[in-house]
């Protein structure tokens, strides 16, 4: 992961680092202009069904909110994570176009940039993971709020775990072997470290008992694996299975055994979107939570259009081989947009302690649940 707060962990699967300033660059991409305009096509000249709104999509579900009256702009800081499914799979299926929303996609060069336009409401909604860096701006008053899950571990499955180098596999089978050893790990004072801190504190070690190796490169983990100069590192999809499949490390245990409700990522919102524009805002996230519904029938329950889900994952994000998507761990993202607030709260309070903070975030006004909250009332519980 790249220092200061992020879209997502930084690599071609999931995360990609972000938050800056006053106006995005000029490779902005509006979805459902330039964007469309390149993806309608298949080969044969046809418009994919994922393209246009589906039928349900057009006419708007029985008890759910009416189309805007005028059409409404939303900015989403996104260029290509995995963990930003919801908003591919809305844009796709129709399901902004449904409330007379326009997409767009603004991609930003770093944080310094785009936090602050994120909070000036210049950029209505950006997804990023907690780190000391994220909580020192809201401290320092850039106003930015926490609305909805963007990326978590699911259980016995986690795309953000830790791998074993594969020679190392027999001598490695407990957290306690961890002491002594070389663990590559891609960020300080943000989830990695905070991750890695407490899979030490599971094994009963002291961090201090292995050698962190900190390491901002997810490939040049496997790399480094390969001339053993790691033993393990705190990996990521799709390097995970790549990794496994060219026995290069295995995977070790799951992130999940000792952080069941570890919250990795997380949307934010723009105050003036959650105010001024409360009433796009609302209905943004009944297409967000729908697109996520499509995406948990798709990988979790299996019941859904998983190729088509897979086709549109494959259009938005860097990962383009469809038959990867077959073989990784996926992003659990909930469909009832809800996050694990405690576990933000308990990494606000690690890097607290760390001397990493400076300055107090009052957490009951940086998360905002509400949105989420009236959506799932709209739709209903998905179980």
């Amino acid at each position: 992961m790249r220092k200061g707060f992020i879209f997502g962990i930084v690599s071609i699967w999931v995360f990609v680092a972000v938050l800056a300033g006053c106006s995005p660059q000029s490779s902005v991409q509006p979805a459902s202009t330039e964007k469309g305009e390149t993806q309608q096509e298949n080969a044969s000249g046809n418009t994919p069904k994922e393209s246009s709104p589906t039928k349900e999509a057009s006419s708007g579900a029985q008890g759910d909110l009416p189309p805007l009256e005028e059409p409404a702009k939303v900015v989403i800081a996104e260029d290509g994570a995995a963990s930003g499914a919801g908003f591919y799979i809305a844009d796709s299926r129709g399901y902004f176009k449904q409330y007379n929303i326009e997409i767009e996609f603004a991609t930003f060069s770093n944080s310094d940039e785009m936090l602050p336009a994120l909070a000036a409401g210049q950029v209505d909604v950006a997804g990023g993971v907690s780190s000391a860096s994220f909580f020192n701006s809201i401290a320092q008053g850039i106003d930015v709020k926490m609305i909805a899950d963007k990326g978590h571990n699911v259980k016995g499955k986690s795309y953000f775990s830790f791998v074993v180098r594969k020679d190392l596999q027999d001598e490695i089978k407990d957290y306690k072997d961890f002491k002594g050893k070389r663990i590559a790990v891609s960020t300080k004072n943000a989830i990695d470290e905070v991750i890695y801190a407490r899979a030490m504190e599971h094994a009963g070690l002291r961090e201090q008992d292995a050698e962190f190796v900190l390491m901002p490169d997810f490939a040049n983990m496997l790399a480094a694996m390969q001339s053993k100069s790691i033993d393990l590192a705190l990996q990521i999809e799709p390097f995970i299975a790549k990794g496994t499949e060219e026995a290069i490390h295995a995977r070790f245990g799951d992130t999940t055994d000792f952080t069941p409700n570890a919250q990795i990522a997380m949307v934010l919102a723009s105050p003036k979107f959650m105010t001024e524009r409360r009433d796009v805002a609302e209905r943004f996230m009944l297409a967000y939570l729908k697109g996520i519904r499509d995406y948990n029938d798709a990988f979790v329950k299996g019941t859904g259009d998983k190729a088509g889900v897979i086709r549109i994952m494959t259009e938005y994000t860097l990962l383009k081989d469809p038959a990867a998507w077959e073989k990784v761990d996926v992003t659990g993202l909930d469909p009832n947009g809800r996050m694990f607030v405690d576990d933000i709260k308990a990494q606000y309070e690690w890097y607290q302690s760390r001397g990493a903070i400076d300055g107090d975030v009052d957490l009951s006004k940086a998360v905002d649940t509400s949105l989420a909250e009236k959506a799932v009332q709209i739709l209903g519980e998905y179980n």
